[in-house]
This record gives structure tokens, C-alpha cells and sequence, in this order.
């Protein structure tokens, strides 16, 4: 029989432990996929394709014309679009799917958290007196900021925040995770911020701020991830090996 080809739909941590585990398999035949949104991603392990396939509809094109036998989803947590395009073609097409989820944080003693749902919410439960913020929510929801021009907000994202925000009072930090502890308590410190804005991505590559605000008894803001809908879910990448070994075993089975 022919290699198995797996698509994996990536672009967090997890995607390239992922791809570099399953790199030098000879029974293997692996496509990472970016969202081609960073400006200049960091090198994979394996061969890559870089933009969005044009929804459901054209995710589904790919896995047919690309003969793809396993789709794994192993994109952020907040991109609840494509994982929902992911699990509509993946049974339009009838190619076995999941998703690779890193578990959710959870707060911990002596963490003050207020939990909303979207980053609209958490910066109208800024409320009405001037903050200093640290939004660390990335680039792409960060014009919500606009909507409450009182604070000073500190934005920190990999790429330039375009167009930049409307706020009398914006700095910009722009930099890659994973980010230390040490170095998350120096930004808080050195600026002075009073609350975090961040995403509940689960993992350790970002998880130095919600320490460091722990730290020095300052409030976060967590925007709480939606469910993963219509996909198996794995929160290791063990258990992804699994799994995948458990597909092609039975691949092979089926000798196709």
C-alpha cells in the first residue's frame, strides 16, 4: 500500500511537536497547513502549505484532489471556524478527522479572574475609569480596544496591530512567545499595568503573564474558549501519536 497522507491544520505549539514527531516516518505522508496570517512564520519539520482553502468547500476540494486519509486539527483553540469548516468536510468527504486541544487554564489560588466570552466583553468590563492594559489577545481582535479610548493600553502581538488602533493612548510590544516569567514580570512592573486582557489558550508558552498578574495581585480578564463542535478530541500530542497509530494500523488492514 501507498503512504498514508495526513493533513495536519496547524499554526500553534502543538502542530510542530506534532509534525516533527511524524517528520521522519517512511509509512507517513505529512502537509502541515498555515493560516499564512503571521508575516513571517518560524521553519517546520515538514512540507508546508500556507493560506485558507476557501471555507468547508474548499477544505473538502483539497482532501479529495489531495487523496488526504486523516485530517488533524490542531489549530488555535480560538479558531472555532475552522475547526467547524474542518469537521464539515472532513464528513462531506468521509475522511476520519479529530482535533489535537490542549487543555483550557484553569485559576489557581490567588488568581482574580473575571471570565467573559469574547474580547468585546472584556474590554466593556475594563468599565469607565482610565486602566493601564495589557491587551494580549494577538492582532486581529485588537481594534475592539477602540471602543474604550480612556484606558492606556499596552497591545503586545507577534505582527504590526493594522490599522492601528484609534485610542489617544497605545503602545505596541511586538514579540513571539514563549515568554518567561521573569520577563512578563518586568512588562507588568515597568509599565504599570493594572489588568490583563488574554485568551484562555491552555499550555505553557503563554501562560508566564497569568503568573506574573498571580504574582503581583493583578486582575486578568480571561476570554474563555467556545466548545470544539464536531470533532474527536485528543489534549497531548502522545495521545495524538496514538491515535494516529491506531489509523493506520487499521489502514493497513483494510490494505488500501
Amino acid at each position: 500500500m501507498g503512504k498514508a497522507r495526513i493533513l495536519i491544520l496547524g499554526g500553534t505549539t502543538e502542530a510542530r511537536a506534532l509534525a516533527a514527531a511524524l517528520a521522519s516516518r517512511a509509512d507517513l505522508d505529512v502537509v502541515l497547513s498555515l493560516a499564512g496570517r503571521t508575516a513571517d512564520p518560524a521553519p517546520q519539520p515538514v512540507p508546508v502549505r500556507s493560506g485558507g482553502f476557501g471555507g468547508a468547500e474548499g477544505l473538502a476540494r483539497y482532501l479529495r484532489d489531495e487523496k488526504i486519509d486523516l485530517v488533524i486539527d490542531t489549530t488555535h483553540p480560538f479558531a472555532a471556524r475552522v475547526s467547524a469548516n474542518a469537521a464539515q468536510a472532513a464528513t462531506q468527504c468521509a475522511v476520519t478527522a479529530f482535533a489535537l486541544r490542549r487543555p483550557a487554564w484553569l485559576p489557581v489560588e490567588g488568581d482574580d479572574w473575571l471570565s467573559v466570552h469574547s474580547v468585546s466583553q472584556a474590554i466593556a468590563a475594563l468599565g469607565t475609569a482610565p486602566l493601564r492594559v495589557l491587551l494580549a489577545t494577538g492582532r486581529q481582535e485588537a481594534h475592539q480596544a477602540n471602543a474604550a479610548p480612556q484606558h492606556h493600553y499596552w497591545v503586545r502581538s507577534v505582527d504590526p496591530v493594522e490599522p492601528p488602533l484609534t485610542v489617544p493612548h497605545v503602545s505596541y510590544i511586538h514579540s513571539r512567545g514563549p515568554f518567561r516569567l521573569e520577563d512578563e514580570l518586568d512588562v507588568l512592573q515597568r509599565h504599570g499595568i493594572e489588568i490583563v486582557i488574554a485568551k484562555n489558550s491552555g499550555g505553557d508558552a503563554t501562560y508566564g503573564k497569568i503568573e506574573a498578574a498571580r504574582q503581583l495581585g493583578i486582575k486578568a480578564i480571561m476570554v474563555e474558549r467556545a466548545e470544539t463542535a464536531g470533532l474527536p478530541v485528543v489534549e497531548t500530542v502522545d495521545a495524538a501519536l496514538d491515535r494516529i497509530d491506531h489509523f493506520v494500523s487499521s489502514l493497513m488492514k483494510r490494505g488500501v
